[in-house]
């Protein structure tokens, strides 16, 4: 029983995840040891069905949990205080960044750039990502807050929680999903709002688990050229206004605002690196 009531505060935690913006799923699940029996299992779906799923049982009840118990302090958060959260997200992580790095082997064989096309895909991906996520708001594009739509958000959410270091609620803020889908979390909307998620979470881990497992073992620092280069391009949109109903507003701001966002921003790069400390740590 104290296993069981361990794994689901593990799955509250891991909640998290899916609604911090600069948090990702699969670093949390990689800090509290579950990680890769997660991928593994998924990737492997038929072998020790049984004692897999009674395992991940309370992981994804904690899951549920969280997300109704912290999405209302977050949407409070975010309505009244956006820019100084935005920012201590942005803070998290940038301050992850060494170890994505760290972990993708970038820049350990070839610290000189010059004239090297070893870091193409970063830097297509970053620039491509961002040309695009910024103009898909500014030509009147969004993600609909519909059943469609947050079927697409789980699917954003299952590829956090498969790839260490992606966190999804950024891509859900510049798409506009994000406010709606933490008030279909806070009202319990089953329907709406978690049956759509459930819907693209599952099917996305089931498809992608294999396949991510095979990626990463044949093309892992291409792929974590491809992460770094989303990461940052989502981060740099969060904290830039834009044509999206949930871009970043500095109207109104004022000196004790600055000082308080330089705070926390600072208190988000040390918790982003903690993170990653914390990670190498249980990894």
């Amino acid at each position: 029983m104290l296993s069981w009531i361990f794994r689901l505060i593990k799955g509250m935690i891991i909640a998290l995840g899916f609604i911090l913006p600069g948090v990702s799923g699969g670093v949390l699940a990689a800090i509290l040891g579950i990680y890769e029996r997660l991928l593994s299992f998924l990737a492997h779906i038929g072998q020790d069905f049984k004692i897999n799923f009674f395992f991940f049982l309370p992981v994804g009840l904690g899951g549920i949990l969280g997300l109704i118990l912290f999405s209302a302090p977050l949407e409070f958060l975010l309505s009244n205080f956006q820019v100084t959260v935005l920012w201590g997200f942005a803070g998290a992580i940038f301050g992850s960044l060494p170890a994505l790095f760290k972990e993708g082997k970038l820049f350990s064989n070839n610290p000189c750039l010059k004239g090297s096309t070893e870091y193409t895909w970063l830097i297509a991906t970053f620039f491509i990502s961002l040309f695009l996520l910024y103009f898909f708001p500014a030509v009147g594009l969004k993600a609909p807050a519909n059943f469609w739509g947050f079927i697409f958000a789980g699917i954003l959410i299952a590829l956090g929680a498969l790839v260490p270091g992606l966190s999804p609620s950024n891509l859900l803020l510049i798409l506009g999903l994000f406010s709606p889908m933490l008030k279909g979390f806070q009202n319990r909307d089953i329907f709406g709002v978690f049956l759509p998620i459930s819907i693209g979470l599952v099917l996305t881990l089931l498809a992608f688990s294999r396949l991510m497992e095979t990626v990463l073992n044949n093309y892992h620092k291409q792929v974590y050229q491809l992460i770094i280069g989303l990461v940052l391009s989502s981060t740099f949109l969060i904290l830039i206004p834009t044509k999206s109903s949930e871009s970043i507003s500095y109207d109104g701001v004022q000196i004790f605002t600055i000082m308080l966002t330089a705070f926390f921003f600072v208190v988000g790069l040390g918790l982003g690196f903690w993170m990653t400390l914390l990670e190498k740590k249980y990894k």
